[in-house]
């Protein structure tokens, strides 16, 4: 198994079948959180978390709509039943212990974002021969850039003055997310003939 997506084509571009499984994991998780991002949002803004949230909500909407434009897609008879296990797997999960619902729902949502944008790095799979113009390439690196920055604004929530009585919660529940996605992507990856770099 390799590091690295390849072997790549004359012109440097990833294979499709590599492409489709990875940008269908991609879009299943960033799509969860927006779908999740989407419900948490009230009607009216009263915070400033909930004005990130609104925020990350269109970047991750945006994520989605880049790789479904950039991946050179082939049919993949298994993305069924793995794409099924994916969706189960961002499921909300209980925060334990936080009495506010909005709060808690929040804090699950920041953990499970937080583990999606720090433990899947697509752009670091990409062998440097890789062509730099290829859509895919493009918008694997894209991704990681947005990935940075969101998630900063998820440290800053989950290190925040409000949940400083539940630090040993979230950080529970940021392990245990980690855990999960990290097994999801070396799965998705190994399906492919491929292991998740370090």
């Amino acid at each position: 198994m390799s590091g690295f997506f390849g072997p790549l084509d004359p012109a440097g571009r990833v294979p499709p079948r590599q492409q489709t499984r990875v940008a269908t994991f991609l879009i299943s998780a960033h799509g969860a959180l927006a779908r999740q991002f989407a419900f948490s949002l009230p009607l009216k803004l009263e915070s400033a978390w909930q004005t990130e949230l609104n925020a990350q909500l269109h970047r991750e909407t945006e994520i989605i709509s880049l790789l479904l434009r950039a991946t050179s897609w082939v049919p993949d008879l298994a993305l069924g039943y793995m794409a099924a296990s994916w969706e189960t797997a961002w499921l909300p999960a209980p925060m334990e212990g936080i009495a506010d619902r909005s709060l808690a729902a929040a804090t699950g949502l920041a953990t499970l974002a937080h583990a999606v944008h720090a433990g899947i790095r697509p752009a670091a799979l990409l062998p440097v021969e890789a062509n730099a113009d290829d859509p895919f390439v493009m918008a694997l690196r894209r991704i990681e850039f947005e990935s940075s920055r969101l998630l900063q604004a998820q440290i800053v929530f989950l290190k925040g003055a409000e949940l400083a009585p539940f630090r040993d919660t979230v950080s529970a529940a940021l392990e245990r997310r980690h855990a999960e996605i990290a097994k999801l992507w070396a799965e998705a990856l190994e399906s492919v003939g491929m292991h998740r770099a370090e």
